[in-house]
């Protein structure tokens, strides 16, 4: 039997410890040298779906009112440089959960309702037909249905440190109600009370554990006080051990909703409403922790899955929700570790959703998995030292499984780029999924002098865009003959 159909409880002992993985022949880690980070720490990680990069007043907004978030950026720290791995939710959270690009488990798609991935319900509704109309490139690998047992999730890395592991909100990574090897239960998680996918797909059932308790949630509304009920209900479960508490909301998803007491009172309209009861209710849970004195020992992030949709705002930057411009892919992340982390500072860092997986790994005192690439790295320096120089490093921005762009630095180089359309066709009518953006490629930009990326370089600069084009082929090519990320055979 090979590695790769072993079953993870057989081995997943020995993927964590004995020594850090590696990037591409480079550690993991930058060595952070005696820094007074305190182990096993509580976790509680807060997702978004669909949040944009402008939506809250720390970032920027003057329409959506968020003193709750706002105050945690007082008291920690704010990145203006931290990226979701992927544009759209199953990809980013699947990088999100593994610290691995999704590219290497097939998960480049948003996965439908159903025990079917979205690339081959496409293939069946549309046929060949859609392959001569350029909608999507019917010779590409079937995508996977969801998340596979080869993979660790934090929070299966974290459980065998002795964490408790709870999830709240959506998980979006394989319909379990179809297929119950994708409960989140199943990977990691000894906790779980929340949604199979988002709110735009049916039915749209609510479970605890195992268990339906709506097959179909009928008000959406009632879900961001509902979850922070529940998130406060697994905490208080967890009978003394540390804990990981991944905390992923459905809101601003579309369709959008939002309870009496927020319904048409932000300047924002829906979405904004949506916004500030999220931030309304992170203050109910902040009031939690600081009730039962945890919140000195607890690691405290916020982010969003990636970029706005149709409401919500990229700021300044270009593109939207499905697009490799900065817009699809700069989302907010603030973290605040009171003691640790110090008060009101700016981090410039290029990061990533994918380095939380190392950082958390760190911070519980283990050590990362050793037959695999890790392709994130760990933040633990930037937590003591927020304007930390860092080593150079790459990002990758897929679309849909095509490596459309990448980052070196302050340099963006964009090979082509496309759109995300949802929803796929229904009622036997033709749509797509995707088009080609007109207009001049290859497209090269600063971003330090440029982030919205109005200013096509390309031209000036013929020896970078080269030497872009060609790292990207090479991670291409090292894609290809490993995809699946495997070290020492």
């Amino acid at each position: 039997m090979s590695k790769n159909d072993m079953s993870r409880r057989r081995f997943v002992g020995a993927l964590i410890g004995g020594g850090a993985g590696l990037v591409i022949g480079r550690p993991i880690f930058n060595t952070l040298a005696n820094a007074a980070v305190p182990k096993r720490p509580n976790f509680i990680l807060i997702n978004c779906d669909d949040l944009g990069y402008g939506d809250l007043g720390c970032y920027g907004s003057r329409a959506i009112k968020t003193p709750h978030l706002d105050d945690m950026a007082a008291h920690g720290v704010r990145f203006t440089d931290f990226h979701a791995c992927d544009s759209v939710c199953t990809p980013s959270r699947a990088g999100l959960l593994t610290g691995r690009y999704p590219a290497r488990m097939k998960l480049d798609f948003p996965l439908p309702a159903g025990n079917a991935s979205l690339k081959n319900k496409i293939v069946e509704r549309i046929g060949v037909i859609a392959g001569s109309l350029g909608i999507i490139d019917l010779a590409s690998e079937e995508g996977a249905r969801g998340i596979n047992d080869f993979e660790i999730t934090i929070a299966e890395a974290l459980q065998k440190e002795g964490y408790f592991t709870a999830i709240v909100g959506k998980w979006h990574l394989g319909d379990f109600s179809r297929d119950a090897k994708y409960n989140p239960l199943n990977h990691g998680f000894a906790s779980f009370f929340g949604v199979p996918h988002s709110n735009d797909m049916k039915p749209f059932p609510l479970y605890r554990g195992r268990d339906i308790l709506e097959p179909s949630v009928t008000d959406i509304a009632k879900l961001t006080g509902l979850y922070t009920d529940e998130a406060i209900r697994a905490i208080d479960s967890r009978r003394g051990a540390p804990f990981f508490l991944y905390l992923a909301h459905t809101f601003p998803h579309r369709p959008l909703a939002a309870s009496e007491r927020f319904k048409n009172k932000s300047d924002g309209g829906i979405f904004g409403d949506a916004v500030e009861e999220i931030d309304w209710n992170f203050g109910r849970l902040m009031d939690y922790l600081r009730d039962k004195g945890l919140v000195k020992n607890t690691l405290i992030m916020f982010t969003s899955d990636n970029g706005p949709w149709y409401d919500g705002s990229p700021a300044s930057l270009r593109g939207r929700k499905g697009q490799s411009f900065e817009g699809g892919f700069r989302v907010p992340f603030i973290l605040r570790w009171d003691g640790t982390v110090p008060r009101g500072r700016v981090c410039p860092a290029l990061t990533s959703n994918l380095d939380i997986f190392p950082t958390l790994i760190s911070l519980a005192g283990a050590e990362l998995p050793q037959d695999r690439i890790i392709d994130g790295i760990s933040m633990k320096e930037l937590l003591v030292n927020p304007g930390a120089r860092r080593a150079e490093r790459d990002i990758y921005y897929y679309h849909q499984s095509e490596l459309e762009a990448m980052r070196t630095g302050d340099w963006k180089y964009i090979r082509t780029i496309n759109h995300y359309v949802w929803p796929i066709p229904v009622n036997k009518k033709l749509g797509r999924l995707s088009h080609h953006t007109r207009g001049p490629l290859p497209m090269l930009f600063n971003l330090r002098d440029d982030p919205g990326e109005a200013y096509n370089l390309a031209g000036r600069f013929p020896e970078k865009v080269k030497e872009m084009a060609s790292r990207m082929s090479s991670w291409e090519e090292a894609m290809a003959k490993n995809r699946l990320g495997m070290i020492g055979g």
